[in-house]
């Protein structure tokens, strides 16, 4: 397989996962199933910077961008998690509608 087939490959599958995290963003009232579809945006992201980076010939780079997306993806993740959990402990609902009621 060729250079720009494999984009379209890969780009195609980055798409559809991509359309599925914004997909579960939307239509989600459940705070964790919010998280999983911001991990699928990630996701989608960081394949994309790979598939670019093998097509263009520059991986090491595409590399490196990908270990730092990996590196905010977990700090992201511990600090939303973090988050979602202390928001259960205080209403013991992970529904997004709490969220929207909480005064600070």
């Amino acid at each position: 397989m060729n250079s720009s087939g494999f984009f379209w490959v890969f780009g195609a599958a980055a798409f559809l996962i991509l359309v599925a995290g914004i997909y579960s963003i939307i239509v989600s009232r459940d705070l964790i199933r919010v998280f999983i579809g911001v991990e699928l945006l990630a996701k989608a992201v960081t394949l994309l910077v790979i598939t670019a980076g093998y097509v263009t010939g520059r991986v090491a780079l595409a590399q490196t961008l990908v270990i730092t997306i990996i590196i905010v993806e977990v700090t992201v993740t511990v600090v939303a998690l973090g988050v979602v959990l202390s928001l259960f402990r205080h209403d013991k609902s992970i529904d997004v509608t709490s969220v929207r009621n909480l005064k600070g």
